[in-house]
């Protein structure tokens, strides 16, 4: 709500200034700041309406569940002094999408398949984690509209590269096939590679660090996060592109929210229009180059069991 105030008062500033200035001013002048705090105030009004239309799980806030193993949408940045740090361009719209709704933002950090349960119990208000707006979903949130569009990948080690670089090369039951349990990669595992001996894991970590220690031959994973670890570990090969219809990530919106939903979609026109969803993506893909933690912590910083 901060914005507001101090939209409302720059423009009685402007005001004020104008008639602090002389009474010689033109009257035109002084009726025209008048008019100017008259629609900011308007404005402000019509913003603290919509704001208190929309109904969240705990007033005043925008609570969202996220799964920060998925860089370069959520993640855990090191920083300079050693500290994890929440990061990704998921988590920076997210603030943004809180702060243009005028409520404060509160993230629950769970597994990718605790983000689905989360929205399905109407725990959290929103879930952000590269979500795709896959039909068997929507029977358990709403979708808004696509703000950022990706690939599918089938990944392994450079090693490997030449063994599991098609299909009918993993499609075997002698092959390890990794995805994320709850994931659209684990619909597109079982849908390309049904005979092969398919794995899911909670995180996209854990399918990394079995494809390095060779426990796994090959993995589906989302593109731009395969891209994002490769930086971190280049023994990592994409092998190929996976063919997938709705290539686009979404945040799921509680079930039947229809005034968080609109809401949702207007911040996400207004983060592309101004440039601040660009930004966002390119400010991640800088941090994820980094070092990262991988695993969850609770909202005071600690290791979570």
């Amino acid at each position: 709500m901060k914005k507001k105030i101090v939209a409302l008062s720059m423009a009685a500033c402007m005001a004020a200034s104008v008639t602090a200035c002389g009474g010689s001013k033109p009257a035109e002048t002084t009726a025209a700041a008048s008019e100017a705090a008259t629609e900011a105030a308007e404005s402000s009004a019509e913003e603290t309406k919509a704001a208190a239309e929309i109904e969240t799980v705990t007033s005043g806030k925008l609570t969202v569940a996220t799964s920060p193993d998925f860089a370069p949408y959520e993640f855990y940045a090191i920083g300079e002094d050693g500290t994890p740090k929440l990061s990704g361009f998921d988590m920076d719209l997210a603030q943004y999408i809180a702060d243009y709704l005028g409520l404060e933002l509160e993230v629950v950090t769970v597994d990718f398949d605790g983000v689905l349960s989360e929205l399905q119990t109407k725990s959290v208000d929103i879930g952000m984690a590269g979500l795709s707006p896959d039909e068997k979903r929507m029977g358990i949130m709403d979708f808004s509209d696509i703000y950022y569009t990706g690939g599918q990948s089938l990944v392994t080690v450079k090693d490997n590269a030449e063994t599991y670089n098609s299909f009918e090369a993993i499609n075997k039951p002698e092959v390890s096939v990794g995805a994320q349990i709850g994931s659209i990669q684990m619909d597109l595992a079982n849908e390309n590679s049904p005979e092969a001996d398919i794995v899911g894991l909670p995180k996209v970590t854990d399918i990394i660090s079995e494809l390095l220690t060779g426990k796994m031959d090959a993995a589906y994973i989302e593109t731009d996060v395969a891209k994002s670890y490769q930086q971190n570990y280049p023994e990592l090969a994409i092998v190929m592109d996976v063919p997938y219809d709705t290539e686009g990530s979404a945040i799921g919106v509680c079930k039947g929210n229809e005034a968080l939903l609109a809401g949702v979609n207007e911040a996400i026109a207004a983060a592309k229009e101004d440039g601040s969803l660009e930004k966002f993506i390119a400010d991640a893909g800088e941090l994820a180059a980094g070092e990262k933690y991988e695993g969850l912590l609770d909202a005071e910083g600690n290791v979570q069991n």
